[in-house]
């Protein structure tokens, strides 16, 4: 019961701390969120209708980044949504308002974000077991244990949302630790298919160094070398957009555990949700442009609406 009234009134330290009253930064976090939620929104749905077209995925693949997709869309939906009310109740003379709306927004962003980051977490691992596992990959990686998997993802997530709303307090401790696990997974994962590929386009180099004297190398390799490249390309850009989207949270969730409620700790608290919700706006952008099949089929179905609206 004192853990529930300390939570509350740290809740009601922090409506009132968050200096963005009459301010312009309110209003460039209100146009940022309504920004995010149309993108987050537009592009997922796209990604949801054209990863149903991207038949050369692997099923389990597929349905990682479908959920992720469904899961990014939510967080326009919802999230977004919930967060840009929380920022108008700022200016109203109560706090009890700000209060109520805050938890259900800082429940809602924690559901959809930890379940975010769990798949794409799930994702990196999954790549890293698509490159090194070869033939075995489809044994391992198969649909069910996917869906095993999401269903843990999401039952935790809703386990978590819950709890916050009865303690807010539980929520730094859980995102500081949560957070962590989940980007040093990434990272190791991200940093083993780089040193992999590496690896082997080296290996192609030298080959190609020593047949100097003879035929020079076949079309075949210069593809797969290409692919190499892209692959890595992919891989560092999804890990940088991890770190900066989840990185500063994490960091604001240690200095809320360890530190008294200020001004500054209470705006960067509400700079580094706002960062958590961009990912998913960023999410469908960053795959549609670096993976070739999903880009392939956001292609063809916008083809497809176009041609349908044209008719």
């Amino acid at each position: 019961m004192e853990a529930e009234e300390e939570g509350q009134n740290q809740l009601e330290l922090l409506c009132r701390l968050i200096p963005l009253r009459q301010t312009y930064t309110l209003w460039f976090l209100l146009a940022s969120h309504v920004f995010f939620a149309i993108t987050a929104i537009l592009g997922n749905s796209l990604i949801i209708a054209a990863v149903y077209r991207a038949s050369s995925l692997h099923p389990p693949s597929k349905t990682l980044f479908r959920s992720l997709a469904l899961t990014d869309l939510f967080v326009g939906l919802l999230a977004d949504s919930i967060f840009i009310v929380f920022l108008i109740t700022l200016d109203s003379k109560g706090s009890e308002i700000c209060v109520s709306f805050y938890k259900i927004s800082y429940s809602t962003s924690q559901i959809l974000s930890s379940v975010s980051l769990s798949i794409l977490t799930a994702i990196s691992v999954d790549r890293l077991y698509a490159l090194i596992l070869g033939l075995r990959y489809r044994q391992i990686v198969t649909l069910k244990r996917v869906r095993l998997f999401l269903v843990f993802s999401w039952t935790q997530g809703i386990a978590f949302g819950l709890a916050v709303l009865i303690n807010p307090l539980i929520a730094p401790y859980y995102s500081l630790v949560g957070i962590a696990v989940c980007l040093l997974t990434s990272v190791c994962c991200y940093t083993k298919i780089y040193k992999r590929l590496r690896h082997q386009q080296a290996q192609i180099q030298v080959l190609q160094l020593n047949i100097l004297q003879g035929p020079s190398i076949n079309p075949e390799e210069r593809l797969n070398m290409a692919r190499y490249r892209k692959t890595v390309s992919t891989c560092l850009w999804i890990l940088l957009t991890l770190v900066v989207c989840y990185l500063p949270f994490m960091v604001v969730s240690a200095l809320i555990v360890f530190k008294t409620m200020t001004s500054s700790l209470a705006f960067a608290c509400t700079f580094s949700a706002t960062l958590v919700n961009l990912n998913s706006t960023l999410n469908p952008f960053l795959y549609c442009w670096k993976i070739r099949d999903v880009r392939r089929a956001v292609i063809d179905t916008v083809r497809e609406v176009f041609s349908r609206s044209s008719n």
